[in-house]
C-alpha cells in the first residue's frame, strides 16, 4: 500500500521574551522554566490536574479540552509522532521552509516532542510551544521555550514575529478555527507558512466495506463526531482544513493525504511497522478520545463506555481487515504583499 498524495535543559531564570507584547494580559502564558512568584503559583495552579473515570485532565482553563494528561496519554501522543515519522518518511514538516527560519510556534505542542525534534534540525532557530498541560520536560535544547497558554485567547506574541506556525492535532480542542488562523496570520511575518495536520473522524478499508468489517469503529467514530460537535468544539475538522487556510487569506496552499493502517496488514515494510504502530496508539487511544465525551456530553455511564470500547478495540485489532485513516496535511503561505 502507498501513500494517497492529493495537491488540493533546567534553564536559568527566564528573562522577558522580546517577542512578546508587554501587554497585561502578557501573565496568561507561563514559562515551564520558571520566573516570577505569581507565575510559579499560576503554573503551581495549572498541575493542580483533575481526576475523573481513573484518567488524569488539565486544570488550567479546565474542561476546555477532553483528552487526558496522563503518562498514558503522554506515551500515546509521542507514540503517534512516531507513527508520523514513519508514514511521513522522516518529515517534521511539509511547508517549503528556508534554512535561515528564525522563530517558529507550536500551538497545542503536548509533550513537545515535535518541538524538540524541529529545534535540533533548526539550531538557529527558536522554537515556542504552548499547551494547557505543563507536561513538557525541563530539560530541553537551548533553542526551545514552551509556556503554559491557551491558543483560542487573544495572542501575546509580537505580531508579525514567526516563520513558521504549526497545529497539529487540534481536532476537538478549537470553537472558532477562523479566529485561530486569523491570529496565526497576523503573527506570521510576510511569506511565513502555516500548516495544520489532523484526521478525519472516519474510518476507511482497502478490502471492503468498514461498516460491515467492523461497525463497532464506525459507531466510535460516529459518537466522536456527535459528542464533540455537541461539545462545540468539533474533532471531524481536517477535510476542510484546506477550505480554512484559503479563506484566512493563505495563497501557495498545498493538502498532501495520506493512509494510516490501523493494524500490520500492509506490504509496505514502513507502513506495517506503521500500522504496528497505530494498533498500540489506537488501543490507548480510545479511552482518550472516547470516555470524557461520551460521559460529559453524551451522559454514558462509565462502565458502558468500558465495554463499547473493549469491542471497537477488538475490530480494530483484526488484521484480516484492511481497516486506515487518512491523516491530512496543509500548508499555506502568508503572502509578501501582506
Amino acid at each position: 500500500m502507498s501513500e494517497a498524495p492529493q495537491q488540493t535543559t533546567q534553564s536559568p531564570p527566564v528573562e522577558a521574551d522580546p517577542e512578546r507584547t508587554n501587554s497585561p494580559t502578557a501573565d496568561s502564558a507561563l514559562g515551564i522554566t520558571g520566573g516570577s512568584s505569581y507565575a510559579s503559583s499560576l503554573l503551581s495552579e495549572a498541575r493542580n490536574y483533575r481526576y475523573e473515570n481513573g484518567r488524569r485532565y488539565h486544570s488550567y482553563r479546565e474542561g476546555q479540552y477532553v483528552l487526558p494528561n496522563d503518562e498514558t496519554e503522554q506515551d500515546r501522543q509521542d507514540l503517534v509522532h512516531h507513527i508520523r515519522g514513519l508514514v511521513f518518511r522522516g518529515k517534521l514538516y511539509h511547508a517549503p521552509l528556508k534554512e535561515n527560519i528564525s522563530r517558529v510556534f507550536d500551538i497545542g505542542t503536548g509533550t513537545g516532542i515535535w518541538a524538540m525534534d524541529f529545534a535540533d534540525e533548526f539550531p538557529s532557530a527558536t522554537v515556542v510551544g504552548t499547551d494547557l498541560s505543563p507536561i513538557q520536560p525541563s530539560w530541553v535544547p537551548p533553542n526551545v521555550e514552551f509556556f503554559v497558554d491557551d491558543a483560542e485567547s487573544e495572542w501575546t506574541f509580537k505580531k508579525e514575529s514567526f516563520d513558521f506556525i504549526r497545529a497539529v492535532d487540534l481536532g476537538g480542542s478549537i470553537a472558532d478555527w477562523p479566529k485561530l488562523l486569523k491570529q496565526a496570520y497576523a503573527h506570521l511575518k510576510p511569506g511565513g507558512w502555516i500548516e495544520l495536520s489532523d484526521f478525519p473522524m472516519h474510518i476507511y478499508s482497502d478490502n471492503g466495506d468498514p461498516e460491515k468489517q467492523a461497525p463497532a469503529v464506525v459507531n466510535f467514530f460516529k459518537m466522536l463526531r456527535e459528542a464533540s460537535t455537541r461539545f462545540n468544539r468539533p474533532m471531524d475538522v481536517a477535510e476542510d482544513h484546506i477550505n480554512k487556510i484559503k479563506a484566512a487569506g493563505f495563497v501557495d496552499v498545498e493538502e498532501k493525504i495520506y493512509k494510516f493502517p490501523a493494524s500490520a496488514w500492509s506490504s509496505d515494510p514502513v507502513l506495517k511497522d506503521a500500522g504496528r504502530y497505530n494498533h498500540e496508539a489506537n488501543s490507548m487511544g480510545l479511552d482518550s478520545y472516547g470516555t470524557a465525551l461520551f460521559t460529559r456530553v453524551l451522559g454514558w455511564d462509565p462502565v458502558e463506555v468500558v465495554v463499547f470500547l473493549a469491542s471497537v478495540r477488538n475490530q480494530l485489532r483484526d488484521p484480516q481487515y484492511h481497516l486506515y485513516v487518512n491523516g491530512h496535511v496543509v500548508w499555506g503561505r502568508k503572502p509578501e504583499s501582506a
